[in-house]
């Protein structure tokens, strides 16, 4: 199967590498000796007869967009920078029209240029994109030239059939279409114009991936193919019923497979695109990943797919945990290669420069050069991307722009960085009081983490006033539309239940579920795995949790399917469903604050962690 045609638009652009020299990584000690950037073909060394041999081809790329247009609130919209003297400092960065600025700036005077993603472009988004099934940041994602993308579990959300209505256009099957033209007749929503990659997702049936494995990208002769995979563990982490029908491989075998593809087509310089990356040392975008060491600083799933990947590959790019890295991790030859990610939500892209040669049509391995850059908000405003921004507010503003609550300070969730949150908190307490509502012998919330996706911050992000939670600020923070569910489980499920947050698919990174009000532990994070959770800790209203004993418990629908690996949650009886969370939140605001008695930013005290 050969790649798409590159777009659908003419070809654009010319640019050259930013002088940047925080984060700088680079593969092998010959970048030092390699010639600048010169001439029409971008430098390089010269063949025979006298023309260039090679030529940089710069790779700009991202991941987990995650539809966020506007500049993300709080810490979501924070990147860390380590000073020269050790220090650490907080960036405002993110939001699309820097982003767009950046990335053109950064394409100037230079001749051979792609921009790629590493997926969940979409989903779990915020307001202005994710009430119109983010065709939103579709629309901005074509209009800033991205040319490929991998997906992510996110472009799943909907359903299989809905990303392909990403992929091609139509407007939504039930909600229609969002705009007229100059005529009054609906427009049609038009799909990405770059390719979302689905090369390790394929059909049960026919055995075929779901959409495009793989795209070449080229210009004046210079090759370069994308592979696009998502992480093998996608249907542990997204609803059930958006993935029916599909089967996800095993990255590493899929990504070798095409590659081999790929090398027979005459294709030798390939990237991969993978949703799935890794944990670094520090959350300093800038930090050396590198030391002591080669790919020393970071750890994680993308260390072993990285060493497993054939050295075909000449440079991997990698999403989903929403860090920022640039390491040279070995390949199973034992040469260094880049791994790179750009953190999330647009505060960052990655520039590599991947030195082609034309005699060979490979990369140049040991020119490889990679930095992560700042989008930051003190450079101009891409005004397309304005223009943008106002059409789809001027449309969702009814909606976002409506109180319902207010608080007295910020409630962090996802920027909290412990493993319980004030807002995890505030939400297992909400979901509790809807889950009384429909049955007063309901006794405790679980909320996954994940499904918490920014801050409640007290300053106003509009006209709004401080203090003031918007329903666009609530719809941020839980987008994802899940009921509120009502299951009878034992204490001993519950316990399990608990200890599967820190063990099996989740002991090398733990999923810790959030709780409400009266439920307590103790986790021992000296211990290993299951062991972790300290089961003589365990107490509801001040009472030992006895084994024997059934509970009515409060879950998402996600969690209640067995999601993040929770396969014992998700064996609970006498089901009760109840309304979205979305509404369940805002209940509990309605009934618990006012501008005179706004809610207080919750303790986070339920959860005993030792260290």
């Amino acid at each position: 199967m050969s790649g798409i045609p590159q777009h659908r638009r003419p070809r654009r652009r010319t640019t050259r590498v930013l002088a940047v020299a925080a984060g700088i990584a680079t593969v092998g000690a010959l970048a030092a000796a390699l010639p600048a950037s010169a001439g029409q073909d971008g430098g390089g060394a010269t063949g025979a007869k006298g023309g260039k041999r090679t030529v940089d081809v710069q790779l700009l790329s991202f991941n987990d967009f995650h539809g966020n247009l506007q500049t993300p609130a709080g810490s979501s919209g924070q990147v860390v920078e380590k000073q020269p003297d050790g220090t650490e400092k907080k960036i405002d960065a993110g939001g699309v029209e820097y982003l767009a600025t950046s990335l053109r700036t950064a394409r100037k005077h230079h001749p051979y240029s792609v921009t790629a993603a590493a997926g969940d472009l979409i989903g779990a988004s915020p307001l202005l994109s994710g009430l119109f099934h983010d065709e939103p940041t579709v629309e901005a994602m074509n209009k800033l030239d991205l040319d490929v993308s991998s997906v992510g579990n996110h472009e799943f959300d909907e359903g299989a059939k809905e990303l392909a209505r990403i992929q091609n256009g139509g407007c939504h099957p039930k909600d229609g279409c969002y705009e007229k033209d100059k005529h009054g007749k609906d427009k049609e929503f038009r799909g990405a114009d770059y390719p979302y990659l689905t090369a390790n997702v394929t059909d049960e049936k026919t055995g075929k991936p779901l959409l495009d494995p793989y795209w070449v990208w080229e210009h004046k002769g210079v090759k370069v193919g994308f592979i696009g995979v998502t992480l093998e563990g996608t249907p542990d982490i997204v609803s059930a019923d958006g993935i029916k029908g599909l089967k996800f491989h095993d990255e590493v075998e899929t990504v070798n497979k095409y590659a081999k593809i790929l090398d027979k087509q005459g294709v030798k310089s390939i990237v991969t695109l993978i949703h799935e990356g890794g944990s670094p040392a520090s959350q300093a975008y800038n930090y050396d990943c590198d030391s002591p060491g080669a790919g020393d600083g970071i750890s994680g799933p993308i260390t072993a797919i990285a060493k497993g990947i054939t050295p075909e590959v000449d440079a991997i790019v990698t999403g989903h945990t929403h860090q920022a890295y640039v390491c040279t991790i070995p390949d199973p030859s034992g040469k260094p290669r880049m791994v790179t990610s750009a953190s999330s939500y647009g505060k960052l892209y990655t520039d590599t420069t991947l030195t082609y040669d034309r005699r060979t049509k490979d990369i140049v391995r040991t020119s490889v050069r990679s930095a992560n850059h700042v989008v930051s908000r003190t450079q101009p405003k891409a005004a397309d991307m304005t223009r943008l921004i106002g059409r789809w507010d001027k449309l969702a503003a009814p909606i976002a722009n409506k109180p319902v609550g207010y608080i007295s300070g910020d409630i962090p969730g996802r920027g909290a960085g412990t493993p319980e949150s004030p807002l995890g908190d505030l939400i297992s307490d909400a979901q509790l009081a809807h889950a009384k509502s429909l049955d007063p012998e309901a006794d405790l919330a679980l909320m996954n983490p994940g499904g918490i996706r920014s801050d409640l911050v007290h300053k106003a992000s509009g006209s709004e006033g401080d203090g003031v939670v918007t329903y666009g600020e609530a719809f941020t923070v839980q987008p994802f539309s899940n009921t509120v569910n009502l299951v009878d489980l034992t204490g001993a499920q519950l316990l399990t239940g608990l200890r599967q947050q820190v063990s099996g698919p989740n002991e090398a990174s733990p999923k810790i579920l959030q709780v409400s009000d009266g439920f307590t532990y103790t986790l021992d994070m000296t211990k290993s795995g299951a062991d972790r959770v300290v089961a003589g800790s365990v107490r509801l209203n001040g009472e030992p949790l006895d084994p024997d004993a059934t509970y009515r418990v409060a879950l998402n629908s996600f969690l209640a399917g067995g999601g993040d690996g929770f396969a014992e949650l998700g064996k609970g009886t006498k089901p009760l469903v109840g309304a979205d969370d979305l509404k369940a939140l805002n209940d509990y605001f309605t009934a618990n604050s006012s501008a005179a008695e706004p809610i207080a930013p919750p303790k986070a005290d339920r959860i005993t962690v030792v260290k």
